[in-house]
């Protein structure tokens, strides 16, 4: 096992919090090229690998996420020699981090504005099994062991209709003063504007506890649904998406 204090430097200035959670201790893991004496690192945590350091083809090799996160070019002409035809380039949009954009009158609109039938919820354990139980749902809460590791550590808003999760925001990872957000709506309940009202109600949540909501988009109307909600776009960037996995 490597120590990240090793590999912390190959990460510097990443301004991905999946990267944080793992050399935090929080969630995730870490391999090297060499145990004591690394040169190029690759991070996991859930669907995202993230390769770092000097461009490694036979770390490259070993990447078992679904989405390869480069960390430059360099990185990126590695994974298209070693993937080839297995990989797919894409481009995911990272977020602006600014702590102090919120607006929290207008958040509180947006948590308010339900359908009738449909309520707004924290996270508790039967949400969380329910939640696990379907494909559309289980990214909320799966990264964690269990029930009571998602209610001491995550932290979660859905949408209840007649009894069913329909839409939810939650802790997709964790880090310190910090969660990554996941959201999502069963196909049936979209364009309703649950999503949004299920993350406002996060965001308000993480705001009183403390808590910075990141969120990092994988499209365009990701990006728009957080711009809805405050925050500012900061750039795209690539990933390459593994064909075998369904995203």
């Amino acid at each position: 096992m490597i120590a990240v204090s090793k590999i912390a430097p190959f990460f510097s200035g990443w301004e991905e919090t999946l990267v944080w959670s793992c050399l935090q201790g929080c969630m995730g893991h870490a391999v090297a090229d060499n145990n004591e004496a690394p040169s190029a690192a690759m991070i996991t945590v859930g669907d995202f690998c993230f390769l770092a350091g000097a461009p490694n083809a036979l770390l490259a090799a070993q990447a078992e996420a679904p989405i390869l996160v480069p960390r430059n070019e360099a990185w990126g002409q590695v994974i298209r020699s070693v993937w080839g035809g297995r990989v797919e380039k894409a481009l995911r949009y990272a977020i602006k981090k600014e702590p102090d954009v919120f607006i929290r009158s207008r958040l509180e609109e947006y948590a308010a504005s339900l359908p009738e039938r449909c309520t707004l919820k924290p996270f508790d354990r039967e949400i969380y099994e329910k939640a696990l139980k379907e494909n559309w749902s289980r990214d909320f809460c799966s990264l964690f062991s269990d029930s009571r590791d998602y209610q001491e550590r995550g932290l979660g808003v859905a949408v209840i209709c007649d009894g069913e999760l329909v839409s939810g925001a939650s802790s997709y990872s964790v880090y310190h003063g910090g969660i990554e957000i996941e959201v999502d709506t069963r196909p049936d309940f979209r364009q309703k504007g649950l999503a949004c009202a299920c993350c406002a109600g996060l965001i308000l949540e993480c705001l009183k506890r403390g808590l910075y909501p990141s969120w990092d988009a994988h499209d365009l109307r990701s990006v728009a649904l957080a711009e809805k909600l405050g925050y500012h776009m900061n750039h795209p960037y690539t990933v390459y998406l593994q064909k075998q996995f369904s995203l």
